[in-house]
């Protein structure tokens, strides 16, 4: 067997892991600031231009008090402040896991192809979680006002 026939040698566990650690920290670093300075206390956050100009709850508002919830162990308040955050947090979190296997193993890391038709339906779930959330009937879904 020559050397150009040999398949090429794999990168070390711990340089594979790089990138998806690296990700992972990146993040960790914001929520443990989140985590430590509450969201619900007056002061510390600016407020959503999309609230102030409208008066309206965009669909990301919340999502700071939802990722404080959730580090603090409270689903049912992280529910409440922002459900697509929560269920966008336990998506990555499904993709951050697949990505840290595949480094593990050596195979590339996993693709997210989501077609165009797939975009327009989380576009328009985010739409009509928006306009709900600011009817009287949807005031459960809406975060408190600070």
């Amino acid at each position: 067997m020559t050397a150009s026939s040999a398949a090429p040698a794999r990168p070390p566990v711990l340089r594979r892991l790089g990138a998806p650690l690296t990700a992972l920290a990146a993040v960790a670093a914001p929520t443990v600031y989140v985590a430590a300075v509450d969201p619900n206390a007056p002061g510390h956050y600016p407020t959503c231009p999309f609230l102030t100009l409208t008066g309206w709850w965009c669909p990301g508002c919340g999502g700071l008090r939802c990722v404080h919830a959730l580090t603090h162990g409270d689903l049912s308040g992280a529910l409440h402040d922002n459900a697509p955050a929560v269920l966008l947090f336990a998506v990555l979190a499904v993709l951050w896991l697949r990505w840290v296997w595949a480094a593990v193993r050596g195979g590339p890391a996993p693709r997210l192809a989501l077609g165009a038709r797939r975009w327009v339906l989380v576009a328009l779930l985010l739409l009509v979680f928006t306009v709900v959330r600011n009817l009287p009937v949807g005031a459960g879904l809406a975060p408190p006002l600070v």
